[in-house]
Parts: C-alpha cells; structure tokens; sequence
C-alpha cells in the first residue's frame, strides 16, 4: 500500500484507505479494521504532519469499505437472513467497494492540498517492476483474502472458524515465511489485542443499552411500516429505507440492525420492484456508515479512544468524508446498474 500510494498529495492517509480495502478481504469488519489501523498507522500519520482529527477520521471512515469487500460479514448475515444469494452480495459489493476507496482517496487529495500544503509535494510514482518485485514479497499476505473468501465460500469454514485460521495463518507466516515475528512481539500483540477488544466491547455494550430500549419499543419495525405506507414509487421506498437505516444506524450496532431489519424491509423493497441484491449492498454500506457519526458510532468512539483523538476535533475533519460518501451512496441508489451489472455479467 505504501509503494503503491505513498507518493500521492496525502501520503499515509491514501495508504490507510488502500489497506482498508486490503484488510476488508480478511477481517470482513468495520470496527476490527479501524481499531487495527489506529492502532499500526494512528501515531505515524501524526507524526508524518496530518492533524490528529483529520487521521483519525480517515481512519475510521476508510473502514467503511470493509462493509462491501467480501467476505463483508455483514453481507453474509444479510444473505442469511433475508434469504439472498451470499455469491452474488460478495460479487455486488466489489465495484462499491473500488468507488469508495476512488471516492475518498480524491477527498483526502483535496482536503490536503487546502489544509495540509506542505503534505502536497510527494515521492516519486514507482516503478513496475518495483511494484511486481513487492507484490511477491508479500504473496503470502495477498493470499489471505484469497482464501478466506474462497473457504468461507465453499462452506469449508464458517465465518467464525475463518478468523480463527486467520490467526493461526498469520503466526505461521510470521514465524517461517517473514521472521519478523517473535515471541516476545506476539505476548506484546495480545496485550494490545485485549486492551482494544475490551475497550471495543465496553462500548458496544452501552451501545447495546440504547439499542435494546429502540428494539423494545418496536420503533424500527414501526417506522419501517411508516416507509411502506408512505408511498410506492420505487426509488422513494429505496432513498426513504437509507435514510431510516442511517439514523438508526446512529444509534444501534450494525450487526444487530441487519438481524433486526432484514426480515421486515427486503419484503418491502421488493414488493416495489427494489432488486434485494442493490438493497443489500447499500444498506451494508450506510449503517456501518452510522458507526462513523456521533452520538453512538462505535467505530468512531474505537478510534478516538485508541488515536486519545477528541470528538469534536474527529467530527470537525470527518464533515468532508462524510459528504464525499454520502454523495456516491445516493449515485449508486439512483443508478442501480452501477452495483448490479457484475453480478448480473458473472451470473
């Protein structure tokens, strides 16, 4: 990602983008992604001269990509629970997937040249064959999407069983294949792992605490109930659904919002001629969208904790991102062809 990127106006934060498109073909989850990039990348973007805000808000809705790259576990319960092909989700979200990392690398491109100049002038563009001669460097990385998506895929490994290998996959590879790791840096990356997964727990479990007084009082099955009375023009059912998912999304874990709403809105888009395939894809996208925003966005509150980022400093640089991905989900609900065609050429 660095050699590929790093000499683009913006350096880092176009390389934690790309890594976010990578990582998305391994974790398959938003708030892992952005824990790990703040983690790993958080300190060098400050000290590289970007502001503590704006790295930590590309850090986080960077993340967002990991929503639609397969195996986006998202999509997967999606699939699952509205009775959806899992292949064609997995095969809708790879064009989303490279117009949001196009999308938010120009953002960042402008954002630096008028507010970080000096960030402006970068390296020299690489070679091909330094490019190719760093791709099989790190062949052993690359392979890790490769196959989880493809035992994930075949049923070989539930999602679950999947991280699992991804653990044991990276120790190996990092024992034998690179040597970079050691015992002692492995103790060191439990402890980081604990310290973050229980700070990340702490908050989705206060997320939870909200979450459960919205589900107990029924109120997004009666607003999604509200949408279908409201009208049946296909394209207003679809933009009413997305802006009834990003709030809720504001307020409830993702992954809770998809076992709770997928049974009642994919009846209702259909029934108005919304393909569930384009439904899919873009509600994945905008409630994990939901956890980037205050007031209970837990990758957000994830970051901010790791990066000690200040909310409001996050909030004061994310405004441009969050317009920037606004914008493309709006483009791909108005012209649904632009998730659709892959699918439908492949299957």
């Amino acid at each position: 990602s660095n050699l590929l990127v790093a000499w683009i106006a913006g350096g880092l934060a176009h390389v934690t983008i790309i890594l976010s498109a990578l990582m998305g073909g391994v974790s398959g989850s938003a708030i892992a992604d952005a824990a790990m990039q703040a983690r790993i990348l958080g300190t060098p973007m400050q000290r590289s001269g970007l502001g503590k805000g704006f790295s930590a808000a590309i850090v986080t809705i960077s993340a967002l990509i990991t929503a639609c790259i397969p195996p986006s576990i998202g999509l997967i319960l999606y699939g699952f629970v509205g009775n959806v092909s899992i292949g064609k989700l997995f095969i809708a979200g790879i064009v989303p997937g490279i117009l949001l990392t196009m999308t938010l690398m120009l953002t960042v491109f402008f954002q630096v040249k008028k507010h970080y100049p000096e960030q402006a002038e970068g390296e020299k563009r690489p070679h091909l064959r330094q490019i190719m001669r760093s791709m099989n460097d790190c062949k052993w990385a690359l392979l890790f999407p490769v196959i989880l998506i493809v035992t994930i895929r075949f049923g070989i490994f539930t999602p679950s069983e999947a991280g699992a290998f991804a653990v044991v996959y990276a120790g190996i590879i990092g024992f034998w294949c690179y040597r970079e790791l050691t015992f002692d840096s492995l103790i060191t990356s439990l402890k980081d792992s604990i310290d973050d997964i229980g700070m990340i727990m702490l908050i989705i479990l206060s997320a939870g605490v909200v979450g459960y007084v919205v589900a107990y009082q029924q109120l997004p099955v009666s607003l999604a109930q509200a949408v279908s009375d409201l009208t049946s023009q296909p394209i207003l059912v679809l933009l009413l659904c997305l802006i009834f998912l990003l709030f809720v999304g504001m307020l409830m874990e993702g992954t809770v919002i998809v076992l709770l709403l997928t049974p009642i809105l994919v009846p209702v888009v259909q029934a108005v001629g919304i393909d569930p395939i384009h439904f899919g894809v873009l509600m994945m996208i905008i409630v994990t969208f939901g956890g980037t925003t205050p007031p209970v966005g837990i990758a957000m509150y994830s970051v901010c904790n790791i990066m000690q980022c200040p909310t409001d400093e996050y909030v004061s640089a994310a405004w441009p991102f969050y317009l920037a991905v606004m914008g493309l989900i709006t483009l791909m609900a108005l012209f649904p062809s632009i998730v659709l065609f892959l699918p439908e050429l492949i299957y």
